[in-house]
């Protein structure tokens, strides 16, 4: 028995009909969760690549180089990304030595060091300098207001500790490192700063209150 072929408007609706169904189920399937980071595979590249600055976990003994234990993996994230040059392009954070180091990882890598050097403890500094130290803890907790400068505390909490994804673990870092980040947030060398939010706190600041509040930082836990 010879059968009649499909009228081709009842062959497109099927299609649209199939095309829908499976819309819907891939809409119904839960979204796939973001890529984390592997901290094994973090430790096999921090062992090779970053030790040599920052030590294998993360707990830099040069004041050049910031302490990475302990810091939130999403900044940490973050600074790797824009330290890396995209399709030759300047990169937003211009360092000379992180951004070689940086250019031969993706971001998974990224992750996976974040995720590594995240879960690392911190070994802190501490305050060195007692002579301003009353000054820096007012600086650092109340900012001031005549001079509009915000207390540090506001966005990095009371012991330095950040808030993941937005602000940096600060207590405990090189009192040298924070100083200098200061500085260059101030003569913007380091302009990668969410709405100029560091720029605009620093450019507020003179040598002396930079020093002080990067002193009373380094002993904040």
């Amino acid at each position: 028995m010879k059968h009649s072929p499909m009228p081709p408007s009842l062959m497109t609706a099927l299609l649209m009909a199939a095309t829908f169904v499976a819309t819907i189920a891939n809409a119904n399937e839960p979204a796939k969760a973001p890529y984390r980071g592997d901290p094994v595979k973090g430790k096999e590249i921090a062992a090779t690549v970053c030790a040599a600055c920052h030590n294998p976990d993360g707990n830099s003994t040069q004041a050049a180089n910031p302490k990475l234990a302990g810091q939130h993996a999403e900044y940490l994230v973050k600074q790797m990304k824009e330290f890396k040059a995209a399709e030759s392009k300047q990169p937003v954070r211009v360092n000379a030595v992180m951004n070689g180091m940086i250019a031969a990882y993706n971001e998974d890598q990224m992750r996976d060091l974040a995720a590594w050097f995240g879960a690392q403890t911190l070994l802190g500094e501490k305050a060195r300098n007692r002579d301003t130290i009353e000054a820096g803890q007012k600086l650092y907790r109340a900012g001031n207001m005549a001079k509009g400068l915000p207390a540090c505390a506001a966005c990095h909490g009371p012991a330095g500790a950040g808030i993941p994804a937005q602000y940096p673990r600060i207590g405990g870092q090189f009192a040298e490192y924070i100083e200098a980040q200061l500085k260059a947030f101030r003569d913007e060398s380091r302009a990668n700063d969410p709405n100029k939010m560091m720029r605009m706190v620093a450019i507020k600041m003179t040598d002396a209150e930079i020093k002080a509040v990067s002193d009373y930082i380094a002993g904040l836990r």
